[in-house]
């Protein structure tokens, strides 16, 4: 996954909020958003080729996401997946402080990763370079992508924009699809940022122009799925928009998924 933007403690019905794209290459086996074969309590989307996550929400209360470091055009060699990280924490009880301390040890055998993890009290974020450091969200829109926490990257922005407009205009109206319709688009935006504001993240002009909208677009390597996440105080709506090469649609996920401990409102 490439690309976040999380509101936290931002509004007053949605405690968390989150879109997201996350981007590989199209080769790579994936499994649709749908619950854990091993956690009943525990949804989202699964990389087969490793067993990980880049995005997992539990009905306990718990969320975590992962984003790659761009760093030069060189593969990684780490021997573990960053995607492990989302499942460890997703199914696992610690708090997201005690989570991304104990990541500390073995820090630099994963992949560059920038991670997310919220236990239902606090959010906070971990990364691995240059060196392992954590801290927690403090309140507000942030937005996570491939470099630095809150990087004032192009996409980054257009991205916390667009939350932040749809939390402003959210009511308490139950939340389908269509309503998260004005996310999804700014998710699938593939305009490309100017090249006076393009990062260097030592992959060269052309590939940051490619690489520097909110959707990217390719045969090969593109964004495969977008995702919202809404945690309220009963209800967890998750939704998934997948793509296969050039953009093509391979299939929609909407749930929602009641809150431990809690039941789904009847007007809901």
């Amino acid at each position: 996954m490439c690309l976040i933007a999380v509101a936290w403690r931002a509004h007053p019905r949605y405690r968390l909020a989150l879109i997201a794209n996350r981007d590989e290459f199209h080769g790579r086996p994936t499994a649709p958003a749908g619950p854990d074969p091993e956690h009943a309590d525990v949804f989202g989307g699964r990389d087969l080729e490793h067993g990980g996550s880049w995005l997992l929400a539990s009905t306990r209360g718990r969320l975590a996401a992962v984003t790659n470091v761009r760093v030069g055009g060189d593969p990684e060699v780490a021997p573990l997946s960053r995607g492990t990280l989302v499942r460890g924490f997703a199914t696992g009880n610690m708090t997201a402080d005690a989570y991304m301390a104990s990541l500390a040890p073995d820090a630099p055998r994963f992949g560059r990763y920038n991670l997310l993890c919220w236990d239902g009290d606090a959010l906070a974020f971990a990364t691995n370079h240059p060196a392992h450091a954590s801290h927690a969200v403090t309140e507000g829109v942030h937005a996570m992508s491939n470099g630095a926490f809150d990087a004032p990257w192009p996409k980054s922005g257009r991205a916390t924009h667009a939350l932040e407009q749809w939390l402003a205009q959210a009511t308490d109206a139950p939340v389908d699809e269509a309503q998260l319709a004005s996310l999804f688009d700014a998710l699938a935006d593939t305009t490309p940022a100017p090249d006076a504001r393009l990062p260097d993240t030592g992959v060269g002009l052309d590939l940051e122009r490619v690489l520097s909208p909110p959707f990217v677009r390719g045969a090969r390597y593109g964004t495969r799925c977008s995702t919202v996440v809404l945690v309220d105080e009963d209800v967890i709506v998750f939704a998934e928009r997948r793509f296969g090469p050039d953009a093509l649609p391979q299939g929609t996920t909407v749930a929602r998924l009641p809150r431990a401990g809690r039941s789904i409102p009847n007007n809901t």
